[in-house]
Order: structure tokens, then C-alpha cells, then sequence
């Protein structure tokens, strides 16, 4: 069969918002682009729809946050964003907690209310711990940071659900990415720019796709037919599993998955906030979101709440977190050796790089690579 049959520039595989940017770009630029996507649907991840008034994740909270201004200036020409501030509260077996770790925190746990009792007591737990020199793994990062009260409570249970592994044995570079501040001061992330979409963001890939250039296929898995793919067309843009590109051929990369229940009620206020996290190892979802409360207009008395629930990876799920341990990335770097030999191929986006990557940062991503592909 054959599938560039309008001599398309580019062939994007992909409609997250690496490969949407991308096409976006291209043209402008007068190019030529056929997007295929695996899914049903536009955005990636990023995907929102709306119920009852209610701009629904379907894959996930997303606040978009970054201080990043050309970024930021660059995703506000379509949209508009609410100002939406993510104050994330923790449940420990019925226990709330504020998040991030902050001086609301130390108070609900310890009853201090000073930052110098708050760092005292930390530090008596990181004594008692006895732990010295550079932290070899996540849970001795995590009592380095915040001590062994939080740490068992707010930490371990979360983490070892989420990443279906110890916390022993998890690199302790997953835990940096927390806040812990030593103020009252509930805003989850530490960046000047932060909202959601108030339209959701589906509509900001249909804005970035709607070029007369771009055509758009749903419904298509690119690694069907990769060899007719690379024949047929100049150049590619792939944004989806890089160890499955090339058949796994050095063995699977690990992924950790996610499924999600949705539940409506009769409501206006289920739980009372946009996100709760559920800390316990024996409560089988991470967290459960309530989209109404993430600022936005919803329809009287009807909310919609989604829990969280972390899974094993395997190739008939999608694949969200990289396993960024010591042996994936020395499997990574196999992949990238190839790919990098690849001229007229192009691997971007979290699947792509195998790298968590939050949106801005595949935002920025795109944009340099669409610099050093056009603006040479």
C-alpha cells in the first residue's frame, strides 16, 4: 500500500504534543505533513473531554506549569489558561495532610510552628537514621529530605504503589523533583506560570492541527507497516516507544502503566478538593481527582471524580513512566546508538527519549528541535 501519495515533507508519528508542535510548524513553514496516530484521538495524554460542563483528563491530572516564558507564550496563542493553583491534599489511613511538604504539613504531623522546630525535627530523624554521605537510593533521599515520620507516611506507600518496586530500590533522583519548603505555602509547584486550559486541552491540538497542510489519520499503528513507512517518506517524526521501533531487539525497556475509574454523583462537592493522594500501601489507587474543582464552570449538581491506579506494563497497555533506574538507562543508550544512526528519522517525546518529561518540557523540546530542523 501505498501512503505518500501527496509528497508529504513529513510523516509524524504521533499526536501528543511533541509531534502536533512539530506539525504545527512545518506548516507554517509550507510543508507538507501526514500525522498518524495509534489511538482514537487527538492530544495524547494530554486528551480532555467534556461531561456535564466538566473538562475531564481522561489520562491523568494535567496543570500545566513552567518558567519557561517562551514556552508559556507560546501554548497561551491557543489558549487561554484559568490560573488554577494544584494544592495537592494527602490521606493517610483517614489522616489529612497538606502537599507539598511545607510548614502545614510539619504542623499536622509534629504540631511545630516554626520553621527552626520543623528543621530540628527533621534532623533528629535524619540522625537517627544514620545515614551518611550522598543518599544511594529513594528512600534514603526521601529521610534525607523530610525524615522518617513523613517519609513512612506521606512517601513510601505512594511510591511503592506507583512504581510497583521497593523504595530501596528506586534511584533517589525521583524524589528531587518535591518541593519542601519551609513556609505556609500549599502551591504544589514552584513555578511563576501555572493554570489548566479553560476550554481543556484538546482544543489546543485541534487549533495547532487545523493547517489545510496537515492531514490526520487516527487509528493507525505506525509499526504495522514501518518498512513501507520509511521507504515512502523523506522524513519522519516518531514519538512513540523507541525499544519498540526497533522490535525490542536488545529486549524491553520497563514502563509502568495506569488505568482509571470514572465515577459521577449527584453533586457539587464530592471531596473537596481537585486532588487527593492516597499515601497507604494498602489502598490500591495512588489518587483520586475531582475535575470540577480544578476551577472551571460546571453544570449544577453533577461532578465527576477518577481514581488513579498504578500497573504493570506490558505491550497491550500504554506505557506512561519511563523506569529510569541504572539498568533501562543502560538499555536506553543501545536505542539511542541506533537511532542516532538513523538520519531521516527524528525520535522525540517522553516515549521517544524514555525521559519523564513534564509538559513544558516537551513543549521546549519540540521547539529546539523544530529550530535546528528548519532554522539552520
Amino acid at each position: 500500500m501505498k501512503y505518500n501519495t501527496k509528497n508529504y515533507d513529513y510523516l509524524i508519528v504521533g499526536a501528543g504534543p511533541y509531534g502536533s508542535i512539530f506539525a504545527y510548524e512545518a506548516a507554517k513553514r509550507g510543508k507538507r505533513v501526514l500525522l498518524i496516530e495509534k489511538r482514537d484521538h487527538i492530544a495524547g495524554n494530554m486528551y480532555t473531554h467534556k461531561e456535564d460542563g466538566i473538562n475531564v483528563h481522561d489520562y491523568g491530572a494535567h496543570i500545566f506549569h513552567t518558567d519557561n516564558k517562551e514556552v508559556w507564550d507560546y501554548v497561551n496563542q491557543f489558549t487561554e489558561f484559568n490560573g488554577y493553583i494544584n494544592q495537592v491534599v494527602a490521606n493517610y489511613k483517614g489522616q489529612l495532610y497538606n502537599l507539598p511538604f511545607n510548614m502545614n504539613t510539619f504542623y499536622q504531623m509534629w504540631g511545630v510552628k516554626t520553621p527552626a522546630e520543623a528543621a530540628a525535627k527533621i534532623e533528629e530523624q535524619k540522625k537517627a537514621v544514620g545515614i551518611s554521605g550522598a543518599p544511594q537510593n529513594l528512600e534514603e533521599q526521601a529521610i534525607s529530605l523530610i525524615g522518617t515520620d513523613i517519609y513512612t507516611k506521606l512517601i513510601k506507600g505512594y511510591t511503592e504503589k506507583q512504581w510497583g518496586r521497593k523504595a530501596t530500590e528506586l534511584p533517589a533522583f525521583i524524589i528531587r523533583r518535591l518541593p519542601v519548603r519551609y513556609t505556609f505555602d500549599n502551591n504544589y509547584f514552584n513555578h511563576r506560570y501555572q493554570g489548566v486550559p479553560v476550554d481543556g486541552y484538546t482544543s489546543i491540538f485541534e487549533k495547532l492541527l487545523a493547517s489545510d497542510l496537515i492531514d490526520v489519520v487516527t487509528g493507525v499503528d505506525f509499526l504495522a507497516d514501518k518498512e513501507t513507512y520509511l521507504k515512502e517518506f523523506p522524513r519522519i517524526v516518531y514519538t512513540g516507544m523507541i525499544d519498540g521501533f526497533f522490535d525490542y531487539k536488545y529486549g524491553e525497556l520497563e514502563y509502568r502503566s495506569v488505568r482509571f475509574e470514572n465515577e459521577s454523583f449527584d453533586s457539587d462537592n464530592q471531596q473537596g478538593n481537585a486532588v487527593i493522594n492516597y499515601t497507604d500501601a494498602e489502598t490500591p489507587f495512588t489518587r483520586v481527582m475531582e475535575w470540577r474543582h480544578f476551577d472551571q464552570k460546571a453544570d449544577a449538581g453533577r461532578t465527576i471524580l477518577t481514581k488513579e491506579y498504578p500497573q504493570d506494563w506490558d505491550r497491550t497497555k500504554e506505557a506512561y513512566y519511563p523506569v529510569n533506574d541504572e539498568k533501562n538507562s543502560e538499555l536506553f543508550k543501545k536505542y539511542r546508538k541506533e537511532a542516532n544512526g538513523l538520519k531521516n528519522v527524528i525520535f522525540g517525546g517522553r516515549l521517544g527519549n524514555y525521559q519523564y518529561y513534564d509538559m513544558d518540557q516537551v513543549f521546549g523540546a519540540a521547539l529546539k528541535v523544530v529550530e535546528k530542523e528548519f532554522d539552520k
